[in-house]
């Protein structure tokens, strides 16, 4: 199955005429969990090297490890990833999880190759963005190195939330020596390689955290504000 370029096009070509009463205050988080094992993987991973090209979408690629055993292990791969997305399908009532999925915003998933489904779901976020612009989120640079990161609240929020830093390498291309996609280089995007909790937040005031350490080439990172229980993104921003 290959990605459906006309539809990204015109989704592209959609966002190019944002006016100001539609722009989002946040980029619209998607999570891609996908796997180097996985023959229906590739058009997704296209689909989220796509969608990096776009300010308005956060997209983040969370390689999971539980299709190692059929022949290539994901270079990438993390139990962690794998462990959050059973924990999606908990909280959705789904019985199992699949690869290629698209997490968008905490509240919807789709199959990441389903290129009309992921636009339609984008388009639908960007016309109603989760939170009503009630959080936003700025990273700014420190002297002498690092960022600040900083969280507002229009009030106190209905539902405590988790600050997450979200840390990921912009691109990599693998070359697949064996599995269900071996002798095919396939170039990521946003592959994320650390997703930890600052902390627990509720609005009341300003969160403010600062990572010290110099952000090393070719990586970065970003910021999710989502309620407990991996509910809704109520904000998100990335760096650089």
């Amino acid at each position: 199955m290959q990605v459906n370029l006309t539809a990204a096009i015109a989704f592209a070509a959609t966002l190019g005429l944002a006016g100001p009463g539609l722009a989002q205050q946040s980029p619209i988080v998607v999570e891609l969990y996908t796997s180097q094992g996985c023959a229906a993987c590739p058009p997704a991973d296209e689909l989220l090297n796509q969608m990096a090209q776009h300010e308005e979408i956060l997209p983040l690629a969370l390689h999971v490890d539980y299709w190692d055993y059929i022949g290539w292990a994901d270079t990438f791969g993390q139990t962690q990833f794998s462990e959050r997305q059973k924990s999606y399908a908990r909280r959705m009532g789904r019985k199992s999880v699949y690869t290629p999925q698209m997490v968008i915003g905490g509240v919807h998933d789709v199959q990441g190759n389903a290129a009309m489904q992921v636009m339609g779901l984008l388009a639908e976020h960007r016309m109603n963005p989760i939170g009503a612009g009630r959080v936003s989120v700025r990273i700014a640079e420190r002297a002498g190195g690092g960022v600040t990161i900083t969280a507002q609240s229009t009030g106190v929020l209905d539902y405590a939330t988790d600050v997450q830093l979200v840390r990921f390498l912009d691109r990599a291309t693998v070359e697949i020596e064996s599995g269900e996609n071996a002798g095919r280089e396939i170039t990521y995007r946003n592959i994320v390689t650390d997703w930890n909790v600052l902390g627990t937040w509720d609005g009341a005031q300003a969160f403010s955290y600062t990572v010290t350490d110099a952000l090393p080439d070719g990586t970065g990172l970003a910021v999710v504000v989502q309620e407990q229980g991996l509910g809704p993104v109520l904000g998100a921003a990335r760096y650089p």
